[in-house]
């Protein structure tokens, strides 16, 4: 396929070109793997680099990078190297000659303690930035280990900040180590200030003097500005849930978030899931067993694949209870977990996939296996829920795309889904969210009292 470039495109890849240090924050559907292969046969061929990382999640390490050098003419001569499986087999691949190795991110580690101070890539591509969001994990600390070695790095990412601003400074790290921001407790301390709560939160003012540090580092570009796109409907499916398991959720409701002052960020989050997992019909015990309550969810997706009348319909599910679920309910469902189902989607062989936003919500083209999505378990983040919907919603897309949310009346759904309309950030949005339906649980006792 021959490649014209848009405008945005072409800067892009001249930004790539010219700066040694660069975060591409392009929206979904943007081509952002295209610019960079494009950028990086550029260097390659002027001799400014000779080896080339690239570290992405797994099915986007396993197919994208691959898939995407191979679909272009101008690309067809680039050799790509998937350092991907057992030791043996990473170890193998990195032993082929290739212009470029793709990794995926859980071995980071492995290959810098691999390589230790013989780093052989003078250029990194990391694809989802964002997934060094942490100055804590290993693969952050392992990747600021060889970051002197490395000449050029490239971020690409369309959320840098899906989960607050604290997220920046490692990602800018790995970029500029650290010639922008400073430490960490430094960038924090000057950005950011903790409320009663405990909870760091942005200073007046710090947002737009963080995002203003980051002008010449950064090219931030948002779909809708540059592209066509198809038409995007949201629809909200309220689901009433049967009356007995309604009065058992608003008891569970009630033993977990009884006492809100024992609610912190990370409490909050395992209560939340707790709350959502009833919501969708059924929750894990403390030893993996699951417990089921309803099927009002099931029912309502059942619906809703017949309201579909043969159109393919990609379900997003939160929990593994509740794929098996939906499989038991719906035999024909299909879900993704390997390349041969992707491809089998978007050659329409597939009429319901069924997938994760955390496995599927980064770099995958689902676009050509249909236009119909649902949230049969919704989630809190921003990042994976923008980016789930990008799978559909995207350049190539040939028809307007319908997000159907299954929201069961009365629970935490409810709240997710205000988060989420709200676009916030996903931390504080659930701490206030579970400690609000703790608040409202307290006062209803008090009145039943």
């Amino acid at each position: 396929m021959r490649f014209e470039p848009h405008d945005y495109q072409r800067h892009a890849i001249d930004r790539l070109l010219r700066n040694q240090e660069q975060a591409l924050l392009l929206d979904v559907g943007l081509g952002k793997t295209v610019i960079a292969l494009t950028a990086i046969q550029d260097l390659l061929q002027l001799g400014q680099v000779r080896k080339v990382l690239i570290v992405a999640p797994l099915r986007v390490a396993r197919q994208v990078w691959t898939d995407e050098a191979g679909k272009w003419d101008h690309l067809r001569g680039l050799t790509v190297s998937r350092v991907l499986g057992t030791a043996q087999e990473r170890l193998a691949a990195l032993g082929r000659d290739a212009d470029l190795y793709v990794v995926n991110r859980e071995n980071v580690v492995w290959l810098v303690r691999h390589f230790r101070r013989e780093w052989p890539f003078d250029m990194v591509v990391l694809d989802e930035l964002s997934s060094f969001k942490s100055p804590s994990a290993k693969r952050f600390r392992a990747l600021r280990a060889v970051r002197p070695y490395i000449r050029r790095v490239v971020g690409l990412t369309a959320t840098p900040a899906s989960n607050g601003l604290l997220d920046l400074w490692s990602q800018v790290y790995l970029l500029d180590r650290g010639q922008r921001f400073g430490g960490y407790s430094g960038y924090r301390s000057l950005y950011f200030a903790q409320d009663w709560s405990g909870e760091w939160r942005p200073r007046p003012g710090a947002e737009q003097r963080i995002y203003g540090r980051l002008a010449d580092l950064c090219v931030s570009m948002r779909a809708e500005d540059w592209l066509k796109m198809p038409e995007r409907t949201k629809r909200q499916i309220d689901v009433a849930l049967p009356d007995e398991a309604y009065a058992e959720y608003e008891r569970f409701e009630r033993e977990l978030l009884i006492d809100e002052a024992d609610i912190t960020a990370s409490s909050a989050g395992v209560l939340a899931g707790k709350l959502m997992q009833f919501a969708n019909g059924a929750v894990y015990d403390d030893r993996g067993g699951v417990h089921e309550f309803h099927d009002a969810k099931l029912d309502a997706l059942e619906e809703l694949v017949e309201e579909a009348n043969g159109n393919p319909l990609l379900v997003f599910y939160a929990y593994r209870h509740d794929a098996a679920r939906i499989v038991r309910r719906i035999p024909w469902a299909r879900v993704l977990d390997d390349e041969d189902s992707i491809r089998d989607w978007n050659a329409g062989r597939v009429p319901l996939l069924l997938a994760h936003p955390a496995s599927a919500g980064h770099g995958l083209n689902l676009q050509d296996g249909g236009h119909q999505m649902a949230w049969f378990g919704l989630t809190w983040s921003l990042e994976l829920y923008q980016q789930a919907i990008g799978r559909l919603w995207r350049q190539g897309q040939r028809h307007p795309v319908v997000v159907h949310h299954l929201v069961a009346r009365g629970t935490i759904d409810e709240d997710v889904m205000r988060v989420l309309s709200r676009k916030a950030k996903r931390q504080d949005a659930l701490l206030d969210a579970v400690r609000y339906r703790a608040r409202r649980v307290k006062q209803d006792a008090r009145e039943v009292g």
